[in-house]
């Protein structure tokens, strides 16, 4: 990727042409691509448009908009606010949502999941927002687990198996779990103006290199107490979890789904896929790492 506008904390890619190029857009071509769409509902905080020449508008309220082009090797990106007030919410969104349209336009299937490395191995965990991916990373983090990647996973064919790909050294976090997790070193900044989440650097807490994918964990929150319950799916209900945890629902066009639904079939035949069930709380999260580090090891 190169982009015009700096990224921070990101590594210097090599010389010659870039997969995707990230550009400045003139507000002015906005402003009259903008006249040709429908007017989004009131209150719309984020905005997703298919457009005729099979380009993709993006646009965040009071953040930034972008057009991510059709075959996914050019993004036109524009701030609507200074760079000041949310210093990583241009890097962050950029390398997550708006990458995630980028890589199904290039033909790669993102899963929404965040994961770790342990031991020689990636593992991931799936699941809604909310669920707790995230918060769970961070217990992994602070147990001396590399992160590999949050919220977009890309996996690629690995000998029979799957390789699971870095993604940017950071952890999207609320303020309370991530001092009580990670603990009150990191400092954190605003993600976007809503919601009070903070992105959290994690430099050589997090590896910049591929892992092979060794499981997949459903996260399976509950409120109420009991133990940490660790149970296989069979290939069939591992392929409607996969399903349901790729990124863009939004995306249907028959070439996308019939790519999205290959890639959970033969994740589903190759990768142990499980469910995580535990009980809710920052305090229980070592049992569930534990657990998860003693179900690797088997």
């Amino acid at each position: 990727m190169r982009s015009a506008l700096p990224l921070p904390r990101t590594r210097r890619a090599a010389r010659g042409p870039a997969d995707i190029a990230v550009v400045h857009g003139r507000a002015a071509a906005f402003a009259a691509l903008r006249r040709v769409l429908a007017p989004p509902l009131a209150g719309t905080w984020f905005e997703e448009r298919a457009l005729p020449d099979g380009r993709r508008y993006l646009r965040w309220a009071g953040l930034f908009e972008f057009i991510v082009a059709a075959d996914g090797r050019r993004i036109v990106s524009r701030r609507l606010a200074p760079a000041s007030e949310t210093p990583r919410a241009f890097e962050t969104y950029l390398l997550g949502q708006v990458l995630s349209f980028v890589l199904i336009a290039r033909g790669l299937e993102p899963l929404h999941a965040t994961a770790v490395v342990v031991g020689d191995g990636a593992v991931g965990f799936l699941g809604d927002c909310g669920r707790g991916k995230s918060t769970l990373g961070a217990a992994f983090v602070r147990a001396g687990h590399p992160l590999l990647t949050d919220d977009l996973l890309v996996l690629r064919d690995d000998a029979g198996g799957f390789s699971a790909a870095a993604g940017p050294p950071r952890l999207k976090l609320f303020r309370t779990p991530a001092r009580r997790v990670l603990g009150r070193g990191l400092r954190g900044t605003p993600m976007n103006g809503r919601g009070g989440k903070l992105v959290f650097p994690l430099g050589a807490r997090a590896t910049r290199d591929a892992a092979p994918l060794r499981a997949l964990y459903v996260l399976c929150p509950r409120r109420t107490g009991g133990d940490v319950v660790i149970r296989p799916l069979s290939p069939r209900r591992a392929f409607v979890e996969l399903t349901r945890n790729t990124f863009n629902a939004c995306v249907l066009d028959a070439a996308r789904l019939a790519r999205q639904f290959d890639l959970a079939a033969r994740v589903a035949a190759a990768v142990p896929v499980k469910t995580l069930t535990y009980p809710r709380g920052l305090d229980r999260l070592a049992a569930v790492r534990t657990a998860v580090e003693a179900d690797v090891s088997v």
